[in-house]
């Protein structure tokens, strides 16, 4: 007789408007986790990097690099939002609104704020606004994604189709910075291009590729206690429309982050994602390459501005040619990830 007590996750029809979301585990930050992020990423930004750097610019020691803390907090959501999803389709109105430092605990609540189900019958779209907090119940990270969710019974009445309004991206009047980039260090940060030397529409090649192992993306994945059986159960996949498992998004996200900065070193600072695009699959022994494109500026202190920049993920091919969409408006071949982001820089 099965036993009743496992989780076998929440299907479409289960997520109803106004739901919130406890989640399990909460997870304290260790000065290991930072090691292993940047072991797996290969990121390269100062201030995440070195903690004199760091407290020169106004921190309190090394902290969390805050995409680390994002997907810490997106893997609580899973074994709640996504486990029995088909795909993590985006997300909107980001904001990491403390910094996070070794020992800090992490833990998540959702709030259900949209659902539409698909055409086939067979599955819907999900919108949840995803909270994480500290130790002190302070609001570190926020953000809304949506994800498509399998149904529990294709026959089950579809509900009233109800799709949230969300920013294009975070007002730049609303943006700022905690730290004072004063006594920023060009050669230390290992760029010269401050605020003033990026010009909106300016386009960046990332030039450096990663090939992203079996073991490396399910050891991250596995650091975010990120449960989504697409990722792990290879037994399972074989029946998939890929027939293997296929790679966590934020996987990509944190290597196309980790490539930028060969062009993009001192905007090291993450303040908020706007907007962010799973556009197609990645799986391993698969190249990662990227690029950017500055989309708008903003002055936030004597020290700081702010750019938007979108990061642009493709998969084994270079990006000289900076590709995005086709003719069709659809996105071009290859294409992984349109990421929409504020990012805080040293100003002259």
């Amino acid at each position: 007789m099965a036993s009743a007590k496992s989780n076998p996750g929440n299907y479409f029809e289960d997520f109803h408007i106004g739901r919130e979301l406890v989640h399990a585990t909460p997870l304290t930050v260790s000065a290991g986790d930072i090691s292993l992020y940047r072991a797996l990423t290969g990121s390269r930004h100062a201030l995440y990097s070195s903690e004199t750097f760091a407290m020169a610019n106004g921190f309190k020691g090394l902290a969390v690099d805050p995409l680390l803390a994002f997907h810490v907090v997106f893997g609580k959501s899973v074994p709640d939002i996504s486990l029995n999803a088909v795909a993590n389709l985006g997300y909107a109105e980001g904001r990491f609104s403390a910094d996070i430092y070794a020992g800090d605990t992490l833990r998540a609540v959702s709030e259900v704020i949209g659902r539409k189900e698909n055409s086939n019958g067979k599955t819907g779209v999900v919108w949840v606004r995803t909270m994480g907090l500290n130790q002190r119940d302070e609001v570190v990270v926020s953000y809304i994604r949506w994800v498509m969710v399998h149904k529990r019974d294709a026959a089950s009445p579809a509900p009233e189709t109800d799709v949230p309004e969300m920013f294009d991206a975070i007002p730049a009047d609303t943006l700022s910075t905690r730290h004072d980039y004063s006594a920023w260090n060009d050669d230390l940060a290992g760029s010269p291009h401050r605020f003033e030397d990026y010009e909106i529409g300016e386009k960046i090649d990332h030039v450096d590729g990663m090939t992203v192992e079996e073991a490396e993306h399910q050891t991250a994945t596995r650091l975010y206690q990120n449960t989504a059986k697409v990722h792990f159960d290879a037994h399972a996949q074989k029946e998939s429309r890929f027939g293997k498992r296929l790679i966590y998004g934020g996987v990509v996200i944190s290597i196309a982050r980790a490539l930028s900065f060969n062009g993009l070193a001192n905007a090291a600072e993450m303040l908020t994602i706007n907007a962010g695009t799973h556009a197609g699959p990645l799986f391993a022994g698969d190249t990662v390459y990227a690029w950017s494109e500055v989309l708008d500026k903003a002055e936030l202190s004597d020290s700081a501005g702010a750019l938007r920049l979108r990061l642009v993920a493709v998969k084994d091919q270079q990006c000289e040619t900076f590709p995005l969409r086709g003719e069709d408006g659809k996105y071009a071949p290859g294409v992984l990830l349109d990421f929409d982001y504020w990012a805080a820089i040293p100003r002259r």
